[in-house]
């Protein structure tokens, strides 16, 4: 059976890293972009044993012209898309009042426009080539129950559930599965902001009693991408230790 071809957005650092490692590890063929490239990616493509099955592009995503181009490249390099992760996210925090009118724009465009751009121009390209594709959100448990200091990322993550279930119902007729991974707080970059105090908080309300590894979140993506889940579609898997049940 061939590599399947896996688009990763926003795989430069942090779970899309480990997106990106996780489905090379399984013998698939990675197409990634993020806005800037990183040590990791520049690691990857130095490698001569990996670098044939690695395309990145520099691509920002809440760009539609980029996106778009993006993901014609990708099928230009390799003939077909098999999985699409949308991971590619910002966050910033404060309470809504105080956030500025940029910094609403920064977090709608890229966690929730760019994902629909990239998913738009992707299913496309499935349903001229009638492939029976696996399409993965990753969302967050902010979109679900509510934290303070975090109303717009929250609303864009909400959104990208909201996606995934209208998704399933228009593409489940043609073989695409459209699902959410929905993480709870990561060891990655977008908990640093947070101080001890406050992951000590976290941790003490998980029943795990541990804040998530991207290795986690990336196991979920990997089912929900995989001939296991051929009947799920259209589902919000939460992936957080316990956090929010």
């Amino acid at each position: 059976m061939s590599a399947r071809v896996v688009v990763v957005t926003g795989g430069s650092r942090g779970l899309g890293a480990d997106l990106v490692q996780s489905f090379l590890d399984s013998g698939d063929r990675v197409a990634t972009c993020s806005r800037s490239s990183s040590p990791f990616l520049e690691k990857l493509m130095s490698d001569e044993l990996v670098a044939p099955r690695l395309l990145y592009s520099a691509v920002d995503v809440a760009d539609r012209t980029a996106a778009d181009s993006f993901i014609h490249e990708v099928y230009r390099h390799w003939g077909g898309i098999d999985i699409l992760v949308n991971n590619a996210g910002v966050a910033r925090d404060g309470v809504l009042g105080l956030t500025s009118a940029d910094d609403v724009d920064t977090v709608i465009d890229l966690n929730l426009k760019g994902s629909i751009f990239v998913t738009k121009a992707t299913i496309r390209k499935m349903l001229a080539a009638g492939t029976r594709g696996r399409i993965v959100n990753v969302s967050s448990v902010v979109g679900i129950a509510g934290y303070q200091g975090l109303a717009v990322y929250s609303a864009t993550k909400a959104g990208l559930d909201g996606m995934t279930r209208s998704l399933s119902r228009e593409l489940g007729p043609r073989g695409i599965t459209v699902n959410s991974v929905a993480p709870g707080y990561l060891t990655t970059e977008l908990s640093h902001g947070l101080t001890p105090n406050q992951l000590d908080q976290i941790c003490r309300r998980t029943p795990l009693g541990r804040l998530g590894s991207p290795s986690d979140v990336s196991k979920a993506v990997q089912f929900l991408a995989s001939d296991s889940a051929a009947f799920i579609t259209g589902h919000v898997l939460v992936v957080d230790g316990g956090l929010t049940a």
